[in-house]
């Protein structure tokens, strides 16, 4: 019987893509995680590997212990802008998908409702006449 829990898999950086690492460190900057929070949540197996990438790509100035806004470079921003598009995407066809099936229950229930009036011989709808 072979255990696998005991495999013990080496990552290196490069396993790990650079709107990864930024994502990350946008999260733990504005505070939603912390460094071992987000080692857990992203399976990191190393706890350094997170403050390197803060070194890196934070708005924290490690030399003077102050936050500042580092300017980024534009690979980071085009990542970034990438990653922003990337999930503004994925909510808008999510919504989309909410819309269409918002219309169909709307449908069924008008059918539902016109079956019911004909079949029971009752007026189901509120047909207000104008006072």
């Amino acid at each position: 019987m072979e255990d696998n829990k005991s495999q013990y898999v080496k990552r290196t950086q490069k396993d790990y893509s650079m709107s990864l690492k930024l994502q990350i460190v946008s999260e733990v900057e504005s505070g939603q995680l912390s460094l071992k929070g987000a080692t857990r949540k992203y399976g990191i197996q190393g706890d350094r590997t997170v403050k390197v990438w803060l070194q890196k790509y934070g708005n924290f100035d490690w030399n003077h212990k102050v936050s500042t806004m580092k300017k980024k470079t534009p690979e980071q921003e085009l990542l970034e802008l990438k990653l922003e598009l990337e999930t503004a995407k994925k909510k808008i066809n999510r919504l989309e998908a909410e819309a269409e099936k918002a219309d169909h229950k709307a449908i069924i229930f008008d059918m539902m409702i016109d079956l019911a009036e004909k079949e029971y011989k009752i007026d189901i709808r509120k047909n207000s006449s104008p006072k």
